[in-house]
């Protein structure tokens, strides 16, 4: 088993007691997420101080604020580590007021250039007010702008109206513990109809906590949680789901 998507440095308790209890869950490989100049060096440090431990580089829309050139490079810069296996989180969130929006979309639109120039995948983050599709309309639009060599991964799958446009685009899907409260039938319906090549299970931990500990914060051991929902929505054994998971992460990050 895998996480696609934590940030393993936010999580509560020594990284390596939350990674030994993630091994005894059976994971081998997990991806910790950066979201700001020192956050992204928090991350490749783990990375190589632990060997299930892979990392990606970027700027969170929420901190999208102040990005500039150097911001841009600094990420290139770090992207060519050989721990770092993907570019963001990044894209648009128009729930938060935390950042201006021509500020997300400058540094999104930096961090997608750079997906392209090193070759590596695109983590994205979108959300939208309620009621609203705006940000995730504006997203889309600019990774189909970017044409077919972007590979994108839609982190924290929460766009079903959108399942079908990311399936043709042949982008990955990737679903956290939302899926498995009661009010995301919407988001369960959507996760049936994304192919296995396309299909990954992650925590975004220490948010989104599955259902059954959801007082608790997130660790990356509850990836487990998610990924037998998803294999019991999908009618595939939790062992062949797992497999399929971990072959799609190692085909998409190389680890």
């Amino acid at each position: 088993m895998v996480d696609t998507h934590c940030h393993l440095s936010r999580c509560v308790g020594p990284p390596g007691l939350i990674l030994e209890r993630a091994t005894e869950a059976g994971l081998t490989r997990l991806m910790t997420i950066g979201l700001d100049e020192a956050d992204n060096r928090e991350q490749i440090a783990l990375a190589e101080t632990f060997e299930p431990v892979y990392a990606a580089v970027g700027r969170h829309p929420n901190d999208a604020d102040g990005f500039d050139r150097d911001a841009g490079a600094d990420i290139l810069e770090l992207s060519s580590h050989e721990m770092v296996r993907a570019i963001g989180e990044t894209g648009l969130d128009f729930y938060r007021d935390t950042a201006d929006p021509g500020n997300q979309r400058r540094a999104f639109s930096a961090q997608i250039e750079i997906a392209l120039e090193t070759d590596l995948p695109i983590v994205i983050h979108l959300r939208d007010r309620q009621d609203s599709d705006a940000a995730a309309a504006e997203t889309f639009a600019m990774l189909e702008a970017a044409g077919e060599d972007l590979t994108v991964i839609l982190h924290c799958f929460s766009v079903p109206q959108r399942v079908d446009q990311a399936v043709e685009r042949g982008w990955f899907c990737s679903f956290a513990g939302n899926l498995t409260y009661p009010a995301n039938g919407e988001i369960r319906e959507a996760a049936v109809l994304v192919p296995d090549e396309l299909i990954l299970v992650e925590t975004d931990a220490p948010y989104l906590t599955p259902q059954s500990k959801r007082r608790q914060r997130n660790e990356p051991a509850n990836v487990v949680e998610t990924a037998a929902m998803l294999a019991g929505l999908r009618g595939t054994p939790l062992d062949e789901f797992d497999r399929i998971v971990t072959e799609n992460s190692s085909r998409l990050f190389g680890w």
